[in-house]
């Protein structure tokens, strides 16, 4: 079939970049803020770990949750609850000053943001025929990297500039949320039910056989290996892309004196070359795809070639300027996008639509149990000896290790029949 007339579910994807977008900036601000906090409470960074650490926790238990949630009430329920959840807990940290307050108060942020990715992936498993869905994926997951970009500007605009107290930093970030819950319960419904829809448009997204209707639970779909390959590239990778998240200021900060005011064109530049990892990963393997490749050995190319792209980072701690640093950062952190793009296609390619958000809630657990022992240890080393080095290090292997267990595990890249 050709591609249709009508562009309902490139709206749908637009929809699901912004809310990555929301997500990313809301659990970023306080990152940002950490130097200025850290000196106003004296907080210490095995402290701050405990915040980053425990919000991976309850995120991990919110991404279980969620994905069996999603898989019996859709994403348009299960995007405004997530969404809803996570800006109470956003608003939240305007009443706190301490790390344990802190932690408390992000407990319904973590659970909210827990739902972003199942809720997204499950849309785009809905409204994106496989031969578009990594673009899809691709697409809305550099809105994490275009949420990167926008907070230490907007917070450095806010409390810098502004000369406002860091709580209006959550006010106004927390604002934009309202917005987009009104736009996206006007504007989401299935394909099939879209009052705005063509029928070529229908026709393409259904051209593939329907298999919504079952149940799967957390057993039935761990007794597949592939469900393991899934768990185990997300617990390998996501504390790198975490650990990037919270620490790069505390990073740039302590290794070159940056600020608030300075640190924001070179978080700018990294995420920008994410945004293009995100993107030309999933362009990648859709364009194997188009040429005849199969599924699992699209996905696996884009991943090599990221995990290569990731190995200079090893040497980012010892660089001797900050824009050395932030090329060989970026360059991991488009790598990361790249290959989480393809991983994230793996529930939609290989399992039933019915049991997809239950994966995907496993594996975002098994990325939060990696990336709260990431966090745990990172804080303990910089306290103990005060170098980022050994974690860069670790960071540059960690995909190639990755993609070998993922290849282990899942070899040949097939359907799986789950039992409902």
């Amino acid at each position: 079939m050709r591609s249709p007339r009508g562009r309902i579910r490139w709206v749908i994807c637009g929809l699901l970049f912004t809310a990555v977008v929301l997500s990313y900036i809301d659990r970023l601000v306080l990152g940002v803020l950490k130097p200025q906090l850290q000196g106003l409470y004296g907080w210490t960074n095995s402290g701050y770990a405990d915040i980053t650490g425990y919000f991976q926790v309850f995120y991990g238990v919110g991404f279980l949750l969620f994905g069996w949630l999603i898989d019996r009430v859709g994403p348009r329920w299960g995007y405004l609850l997530a969404m809803g959840s996570w800006t109470v807990g956003h608003f939240a940290q305007t009443l706190v000053t301490s790390t344990a307050g802190f932690v408390v108060a992000r407990i319904p942020l973590a659970f909210g943001e827990a739902g972003t990715y199942p809720s997204a992936l499950a849309a785009a498993s809905q409204w994106f025929p496989k031969k578009e869905r990594a673009l899809a994926i691709g697409i809305f997951n550099a809105g994490a990297n275009v949420g990167a970009v926008v907070t230490p500007l907007l917070v450095g605009f806010i409390v810098a500039d502004l000369v406002l107290d860091w709580r209006w930093a959550f006010i106004v970030t927390g604002l934009f949320n309202i917005v987009w819950l009104v736009a996206w319960w006007r504007l989401y419904h299935p394909p099939g039910r879209h009052p705005r829809i063509t029928t070529e448009e229908r026709a393409w997204i259904e051209a593939e056989p329907a298999d919504d209707n079952g149940r799967a639970g957390f057993l039935s779909v761990l007794r597949h290996r592939e469900a393991w390959a899934y768990m185990a590239g997300r617990f390998l990778i996501d504390p790198v892309w975490w650990t990037f998240l919270f620490w790069l200021p505390d990073f740039f900060h302590t290794r070159y004196g940056y600020d608030l005011k300075s640190f924001g064109p070179p978080l700018v530049a990294i995420y920008i070359l994410a945004d293009l990892g995100a993107v030309a990963g999933g362009w990648y393997s859709s364009r194997q795809l188009k040429r005849g490749a199969s599924a699992g050995s699209a996905r696996k190319r884009a991943m090599f070639v990221c995990a290569l792209f990731a190995l200079p980072v090893m040497f980012a701690a010892q660089a001797s300027s900050i824009w050395i640093a932030v090329a060989l950062i970026g360059l991991a952190c488009a790598a990361h996008q790249g290959f989480s793009t393809n991983l994230f296609a793996l529930p939609g390619d290989q399992f039933p639509r019915y049991a997809q958000g239950t994966l995907i809630g496993l594996g975002g657990f098994a990325g939060a149990v990696g990336g709260f022992l990431a966090s745990k240890t990172l804080g303990a080393l910089l306290d103990k000896v005060g170098s980022y080095g050994p974690f860069f290090v670790a960071c540059g292997v960690a995909y190639l290790v990755a993609l070998l267990v993922f290849h282990l595990l899942n070899p040949r890249y097939r359907d799986v029949k789950i039992a409902q």
